[in-house]
């Protein structure tokens, strides 16, 4: 069903389509006490309730042709009808693509090109774009895409990349693979446990929210609960809605949002908090746990392979913590490679990413010999020369990051060293690299800082680092 420009099609000329009955043995198996809550999206439902929903959608895509083997786009907003639709068309057999719902029209256009859905499922009507809705309520549509086909491939979910530092990626992971994510999780020390809730603030089309914050939770009995709004009281509130233990997971934004809190309420159900998607700056992940008296956990991932280490406790930092259960990685001239037996991207074979069954993750890492703890450094492409001496954009957008009046910042190569931070009010840009150049060397200083009211972020909740798209957004403050 892929169909890149880039690349040939994958080498695949008979799928073997999953037939779905994963779903109801991992996902929406009976527990103990089918009462108790499964999902709370504008309304709770209990796991029977939301096993019903699931059927109602499953029927309404059977009666628009969807069957074992077929493929359709879900282009739909956090909700209800997004959880619902993912697991009725996987329990049909049918391939998922995942598309996020602010895509611009001709965004979408491409997207759909790429990957040829059989059909399309969007909201029946618009959905306010820049809300700070956490979910919204919709009703779901099914349209046939012109020029869709079945799912050439065996992949149960097609998924494609952030493209925080360029174009995206269409990267396939077949049923067998979630299934072994999921019970990777489950062996994860810290996880939730049944009964306990998890308010999820990660994307649920991507790798930490889909399979940590919906799948897992769905397999292990645990209440997912999206927020009303994603603001700093909302989030508290859905926290302290009930009293079972509760664990939030975000990413590093969500916990400089809470960590900015002056005066939290008492959250005595709050256990731990959650973040992947990006390093942790350590004055966050300070001010949360002085904040909320819990740790701020990690994990490290990528679309590719879903998680690959964690560190729940938070207590190893600057290490991101130990591979995950089942995971080989190594450290080669400083990149880390993790094994995968086959390659995820489709449409296009790229061995600079993957062969000889490892996956060059472009992440500069180091692994202790004794403790096997693992430690990401930042993007190897952060490693740029100026005037013939190495810089590491990332130690300067840290050592930028952790000054007084800087709220956050991203250090890019763009002809030479540019930052782009948002600062406190009254702050200047003059001043912040005044403090800049006590903490690094002259040749590490951007040539300037550029104060932004918010950078960027892509989907994931990543901020861009796209040079080209800072550079815009910076010339409309001019």
């Amino acid at each position: 069903m892929i169909s890149d420009s880039a690349g040939p099609e994958p080498d695949i000329t008979e799928p073997q389509p999953h037939d779905g009955s994963w779903v109801d043995e991992l996902l929406l198996h009976t527990v103990a006490d089918d009462t108790a809550p499964a999902v709370h999206i504008g309304e709770r439902l209990d796991r029977a309730a939301f096993r019903r929903e699931v059927g109602a959608h499953q029927a309404r895509l059977a009666e628009a042709g969807l069957r074992r083997g077929g493929s359709v786009a879900l282009q739909l907003p956090p909700s209800l009808a997004l959880l619902t639709g993912m697991l009725a068309a996987w329990r049909t057999g049918a391939q998922v693509v995942l598309l996020d719902h602010r895509l611009t029209g001709r965004e979408t256009d491409q997207a759909l090109r790429r990957v040829g859905p059989q059909f399309v499922v969007r909201p029946a009507g618009p959905v306010r774009r820049g809300s700070l809705r956490g979910f919204h309520a919709v009703d779901a549509t099914v349209e046939p895409y012109a020029d869709g086909r079945p799912a050439a491939t065996d992949h149960a979910l097609v998924q494609l990349s952030s493209g925080s530092t360029g174009p995206s990626k269409v990267i396939g992971r077949t049923a067998g693979e979630l299934v072994a994510e999921v019970h990777r999780y489950t062996r994860i020390e810290g996880m939730p446990r049944p009964g306990d809730r998890v308010v999820v603030l990660n994307s649920l089309i991507h790798a930490m929210g889909l399979m940590a914050g919906l799948l897992h939770s769905l397999h292990a009995g645990i209440e997912i609960v999206l927020p009303q709004r994603m603001t700093a009281d909302g989030i508290l509130a859905a926290v302290a809605e009930r009293t079972a233990p509760t664990v939030i997971m975000g990413v590093p934004f969500h916990a400089e949002l809470l960590g900015s809190v002056s005066s939290p309420p008492a959250l005595p159900h709050l256990v731990r908090a959650v973040s992947a998607g990006e390093l942790v700056r350590p004055r966050a992940a300070d001010a949360f746990a002085a904040r909320y008296g819990v740790p701020l956990g990690e994990v490290y991932g990528m679309t590719e392979m879903g998680v690959i280490a964690t560190d729940l406790s938070g207590s190893h930092r600057p290490a991101t913590g130990w591979p995950a259960p089942g995971i080989d990685v190594k450290v080669v001239d400083g990149e880390l490679l993790v094994r995968r037996p086959t390659n995820p991207y489709l449409g296009l074979t790229d061995p600079a990413r993957w062969s000889d069954g490892w996956l060059r993750t472009r992440d500069a890492a180091e692994l202790d010999p004794e403790t096997g703890l693992l430690t990401i450094l930042g993007r190897l492409d952060s490693q740029v020369s100026v005037g013939g001496l190495k810089v590491d954009l990332t130690e300067v957008e840290w050592a930028l990051s952790e000054l007084a009046g800087v709220r956050e910042a991203v250090v890019v190569h763009d002809g030479a060293i540019q930052a782009y931070a948002v600062l406190d009010e009254g702050v200047t840009t003059g001043a912040v690299e005044g403090l800049l150049a006590e903490h690094v060397a002259g040749f590490k200083l951007p040539r300037r800082i550029h104060a932004l009211p918010d950078l960027p972020r892509t989907t994931t909740g990543k901020p861009v680092r796209d040079p080209a798209a800072l550079r815009a957004m910076a010339l409309e403050q001019v």
